[in-house]
C-alpha cells in the first residue's frame, strides 16, 4: 500500500495549528461533585471569541457565553452538576470546515470527604515559612532559563537565595518533631517578576507553581507528605492584586480587568492611599473609599478590579481549585482589607459553602481591635456587613505582649497592657478563630522587638501559645533568627534558615554549631509546642487570668482536670508568690509539673520564683 507521507504530514501539523488557537483554558480542570458546579472557564487564544464554541453531551451543558472587548478571550459558563468523572469536549467553529476544532476538558474525581475537610483551629499552632529563605533541596532549579530574574545571591537580601518545595518536604519530620501541627508557605506560584521575585506576592500565573520552587508534583507531594504527618497544609494566596508581569497584562482580557487600567495603559500610576478604615467609616469620603480599595498596592502590582464579575469568578475558582487540588487544610489570604469588601464576603462565602468546617485567616494589619473584630464572621457591624471569614490576625495582641515585657512595671505599664490587651476579647465573636503571633514575614523578628532580651522572648513565646487562640510562629524564632542589625529591613527578617543548603556551617535541623541559646530556645520551644499539641485545656479550656501585680503575671487554662498555670515574672531577684490569690481555680493540694524541667511539687500556699522568667505547670503529671 503506498503510503501518502506529505498527506499525514500536513494533516498533523493541521492539528497542532487548531491546538495553538487555545492558549489556556482556566481553570485547567474541575471535579465532579462539587458544590460549585456552573464553572466559569476562560478561555484565550488567537481571535478565540471568533469562533463559536458548543458542547455535545448529554451530562454537561454550556450555560452561557461571553465575550469582552478582547477578541482573544471567551468566557464559557458549564453546566458539570450531572457530568461523570473523564473528559468532554467543546467544539469551536466557524465559517469554513478547515477552521474547526476541539479542546479536551477534564472533570477529576474529588478525594473522599473532601467536602467535610477540617481547617486549623486552636489546637493548631503554625509553622510560617518563606520557603526561598528555607530549605535548598534542589540546586538545579535555582535558575531556570527564560525567567526575568536568574541570579542567586545568598549575600543580597533582596536577590533569591534557592529554597524551594523539595526544600520543605524534606524537613518535615523537623518541622512535626518540633510540635507543629500545620504549615503556612508564603506564596510558591509563578512570580516571573524583574527583581524580588523571591518572596511570591507578585503572582504572574494563578494556576502554576515557580518553576524556581519547584513542579506541580513536587508542591501537591509536599501536600500529601504534610497531611500524613499530621501537618495540615495552609496556602497563601492573593486575591487583591498580580505581578506587573503577569500573562494578563500583555494582554487584558477587558477593558475593567484591572484599576485604574486606563490611567495605566496611559502611563500613570494610581497608588493606593492604605487607609483601611474606610471600610468602617461612617464619615469617609467616596473619594477615600475608592482610592483605598482601587489604587495598586505598589507600582510592580497592579490591582485587581473584583466588581468585574468575571475577575470575581476567576478568583473564587482558582481558591477552590487549589483546595481540591493540594488537598488543603486552610488557606491565609493577604492584604484583606484592600480588595472590594462585597468580593471578599463572597469569596470567603463561596469557599465556606463548598467546605463548612474550612479555615481562612485574613491579614488586616491593624492595632484596633475593633477592625480586627469587623472582619470575623458572627461579628455584628452596625453596617450589617458580613465577611464569611472564619479568622482573623491578632496584631493588637502581638503589639501588646511587646510593649508589655519592653516596659517597667507600673500601674498602667507593662504587664498590664496584656492583661488589658486580652480583655478585648469580650469584642470578638469567636476569640479562639483568631490567629496570635510573635511576629511574622513583615514585621521585625520578636528576638529584635525585644531587644534580643532572652528570658523575655521565651516568656512572650510560652504565654502566646497558652492563649485561646490559634497560633503561628514563623520559622528561626526557635533560634533566635533576628533583624537586629537592620529592624524592619524585610530581607534581613527573612534570613536563610541555618542548616538550609549544605554549604552552611551551622545546622539547626541537627543542632551543629548553634550557640547555647539556639539550643535552649529551641528546646523550650519544643517541649511547650509539644505539650500545647496534646493539652485540651489550651486548645478548648476555660481562661482566667490575674491582675498583674509587684511584677507578676499568672493566667490558667483549665478543661477537666487539666489545669495549666502561666506564671510570667519581671523581678531579677528572690520572690515568694502567694497562691492564696488563686484560690478560685482550686489548686490547693494538688500535684502540679513544670512542663519544662519536669520537677513536681504540691500546689501550697506559696511558691518560690528564684529569677525573672517565665514557668508554666500543668495537673497533668
Amino acid at each position: 500500500m503506498k503510503i501518502n507521507y506529505l498527506f499525514i504530514l500536513l494533516f498533523m501539523a493541521s492539528l497542532n495549528v487548531f491546538a495553538q488557537k487555545v492558549k489556556r483554558v482556566e481553570p485547567p480542570n474541575w471535579w465532579v461533585g462539587m458544590q460549585h458546579n456552573k464553572v466559569e472557564l476562560l478561555v484565550y487564544g488567537d481571535e478565540i471569541a471568533t469562533y463559536t464554541p458548543s458542547i455535545s453531551s448529554e451530562f454537561v451543558n454550556l450555560k452561557e457565553i461571553k465575550k469582552t472587548d478582547n477578541k482573544n478571550y471567551v468566557f464559557l459558563t458549564v453546566d458539570v452538576s450531572k457530568a461523570l468523572i473523564g473528559f468532554f469536549k467543546i467544539d469551536f467553529s466557524k465559517k469554513g470546515k478547515d477552521n474547526n476544532f476541539s479542546v479536551d476538558y477534564e472533570l477529576k474525581e474529588r478525594k473522599k470527604d473532601s467536602k467535610l475537610r477540617k481547617g486549623f483551629d486552636s489546637s493548631d499552632a503554625i509553622y510560617l515559612i518563606t520557603p526561598d529563605r528555607f530549605a535548598n533541596a534542589d540546586p538545579l532549579n535555582d535558575i531556570v532559563e527564560g525567567m526575568r530574574e536568574t541570579k542567586i545571591d545568598r549575600k543580597d537580601d533582596y536577590a533569591r537565595h534557592g529554597g524551594d518545595i523539595k526544600g520543605i518536604t524534606a524537613h518535615l519530620d523537623y518541622i512535626s518533631d518540633m510540635g507543629f501541627t500545620a504549615i503556612w508557605a508564603t506564596p510558591v506560584l509563578e512570580n516571573d517578576m524583574e527583581e524580588s521575585s523571591y518572596h511570591g506576592y507578585a503572582i504572574t500565573d494563578f494556576y502554576n507553581p515557580d518553576p524556581r520552587f519547584g513542579t506541580m508534583d513536587e508542591y501537591i507531594e509536599l501536600a500529601t507528605k504534610s497531611k500524613a504527618k499530621g501537618l495540615k497544609f495552609v496556602m497563601d494566596q492573593v486575591a487583591n492584586h498580580i505581578g506587573i508581569e503577569h500573562w494578563w497584562m500583555h494582554d487584558l482580557p477587558s477593558k475593567e480587568w484591572i484599576n485604574y487600567q486606563e490611567e495605566f495603559l496611559n502611563g500613570e500610576l494610581v497608588i493606593t492611599n492604605h487607609r483601611r478604615t474606610v471600610n468602617q467609616d461612617n464619615y469617609a469620603s467616596e473619594k477615600d473609599k475608592n482610592l483605598m480599595n482601587e489604587g495598586w498596592f505598589v507600582s510592580a502590582m497592579p490591582d485587581l478590579n473584583q466588581k468585574n464579575p468575571l475577575v470575581a469568578n476567576y478568583l473564587i475558582q482558582n481558591s477552590i481549585w487549589w483546595v481540591e487540588m493540594l488537598d488543603l487544610g486552610g488557606i491565609r489570604q493577604d492584604t484583606y482589607p484592600y480588595p472590594d469588601k462585597d468580593f471578599m464576603s463572597n469569596w470567603a462565602g463561596a469557599i465556606m459553602n463548598e467546605y463548612p468546617n474550612f479555615s481562612i485567616v485574613g491579614e488586616e494589619w491593624s492595632l484596633n481591635p475593633l477592625l480586627i473584630g469587623y472582619w470575623q464572621k458572627g461579628q455584628l457591624n452596625k453596617d450589617g456587613y458580613q465577611s464569611n471569614l472564619t479568622s482573623t490576625m491578632d496584631f493588637p495582641m502581638q503589639h501588646a505582649i511587646v510593649n508589655a515585657l519592653n516596659e517597667a512595671e507600673s500601674w498602667d505599664t507593662g504587664f498590664v497592657k496584656m492583661y488589658e490587651g486580652l480583655a478585648n476579647d469580650f469584642s470578638y465573636a469567636n476569640p479562639s478563630k483568631i490567629m496570635i503571633f510573635p511576629d511574622n514575614h513583615d514585621m521585625s523578628r520578636i528576638f529584635t522587638q525585644l531587644n534580643e532580651d532572652f528570658v523575655n522572648t521565651k516568656m512572650a513565646l510560652g504565654y502566646i501559645l497558652a492563649l485561646p487562640r490559634i497560633a503561628q510562629i514563623y520559622y528561626g524564632t526557635e533560634v533566635l533568627l533576628n533583624d537586629t542589625a537592620k529592624p524592619g529591613d524585610h530581607g534581613l527578617i527573612r534570613s536563610d534558615f541555618p542548616g538550609g543548603w549544605h554549604t552552611d556551617k551551622i545546622n539547626a535541623f541537627t543542632g551543629k554549631g548553634l550557640s547555647e541559646k539556639q539550643q535552649e530556645m529551641q528546646l523550650y520551644l519544643k517541649k511547650v509546642l509539644n505539650y500545647r499539641k496534646n493539652s485540651e485545656a489550651i486548645h478548648s479550656g476555660k481562661t482566667v487570668h490575674f491582675a498583674p501585680d509587684n511584677g507578676v503575671y499568672v493566667l490558667f487554662r483549665l478543661l477537666g482536670d487539666e489545669v495549666v498555670a502561666v506564671i510570667l515574672n519581671k523581678n531579677e531577684k528572690t520572690i515568694e508568690l502567694d497562691l492564696n490569690k488563686f484560690e478560685e481555680i482550686g489548686l490547693q493540694g494538688k500535684k502540679v509539673k513544670n512542663i519544662i524541667s519536669k520537677k513536681e511539687f504540691i500546689w501550697n500556699t506559696s511558691l518560690k520564683l528564684n529569677s525573672k522568667g517565665i514557668t508554666i505547670l500543668t495537673t497533668k503529671i
